[in-house]
C-alpha cells in the first residue's frame, strides 16, 4: 500500500475521499484500486470496504455492490469503523454536508452483506462447485482441498467436526491454507439457495469462486461472526 507524506495528494484525499489511487502492480501487471476509509483516514483495498451513497432524501444508503451511481464514500467493513465514521463526522465530511444516517443502518448492511454471501453460494451451485450433504462433503475433503465449509448454524457438532477433521487434514497434506467456516446462516437459509428445505452441510473448493466467497464473508465477518458463539466447538474453528 502506498503512503503518501503531506502535500497536494494528501490534500486531494482530504478533499475527494472517493478518489481512485495509483498503487503497486498485482501479478498480473494492473493497479489496483484503493479507496480512503473516511473513519480512520486509512487507504484500502475497496474489497475489504462498503461503500455507501447518498439518497436523494440525503440519507446514506450502503452500496454493497459498489455499483450505485453517483458521489461515494468508503468505511472499513466492521462495525467498529462504522461507528467511528458516524461517531466522527466521518460520513458528514466524506459528502461534505449534512446527512441522515437511518437508525437501521448496520441492518441494511447486515442484510445486503448476508444476501450477498448467500447469492455467491447459489453461484457456486450453478457452476457445480458446490459439495452439499454430510456424505458429498466428506467425500470431497478426502480428495479435494476444501476451500470454504459452510456449515449451518444450528446444526449438530459432532457432524461439522467430523468434516472439520478431515479438511484440515487433507489441507495440511497437501500444503493448502487450512478451509475456513461459514456458519452464520441457518439450515433453512442455506436450503433456500439450492432448492431445498434445508441443508446442513455444503463446501466450496478452492477457486475463483471460494475467492469471490471469502471476500464477501469477509466482510460480513466485520458485521455477523461467520462462528456462531453459541457453538461449544468455536474454538476449533478459525477464520
Amino acid at each position: 500500500m502506498l503512503i503518501f507524506a503531506e502535500g497536494p495528494i494528501s490534500r486531494l484525499l482530504k478533499e475527494q475521499p472517493d478518489i481512485i489511487l495509483p498503487a503497486e502492480l498485482d501479478k498480473r501487471g494492473h493497479k489496483s484500486r484503493e479507496r480512503k476509509c473516511v473513519a480512520r483516514g486509512e487507504v484500502r483495498d475497496p474489497a475489504e470496504m462498503i461503500r455507501f451513497v447518498l439518497g436523494p432524501d440525503n440519507q446514506i444508503y450502503p452500496d454493497i455492490l459498489g455499483k450505485l451511481p453517483g458521489r461515494g464514500t468508503w468505511v472499513s467493513a466492521s462495525r467498529e469503523d462504522l461507528d467511528v465514521a458516524i461517531q466522527k463526522g466521518g460520513f458528514k465530511r466524506g459528502f461534505k454536508g449534512n446527512v441522515i444516517i437511518a437508525d437501521d443502518l448496520v441492518a441494511q448492511i447486515e442484510a445486503g452483506l448476508k444476501k450477498q454471501t448467500l447469492s455467491l453460494i447459489g453461484m457456486a451451485k450453478k457452476s457445480g462447485k458446490l459439495f452439499i450433504g454430510f456424505d458429498q462433503v466428506m467425500a470431497a475433503a478426502r480428495t479435494d482441498a476444501l476451500g470454504w465449509r459452510i456449515e449451518a448454524r444450528d446444526g449438530a457438532e459432532g457432524s461439522r467436526g467430523k468434516i472439520r477433521t478431515l479438511s484440515k487434514a487433507v489441507a495440511r497434506e497437501v500444503e493448502l491454507k487450512l478451509p475456513r467456516v461459514i456458519g452464520c446462516f441457518d439450515s433453512t437459509e442455506l436450503g433456500a439457495v439450492v432448492g431445498r428445505d434445508a441443508i446442513t452441510h455444503c463446501a466450496v473448493p478452492h477457486g475463483r469462486i471460494a475467492k469471490s466467497l471469502g471476500q464477501s464473508a469477509a466482510r460480513l465477518n466485520g458485521f455477523l461472526p461467520l462462528v456462531p458463539e453459541g457453538w461449544a466447538d468455536a474454538q476449533h474453528e478459525a477464520f
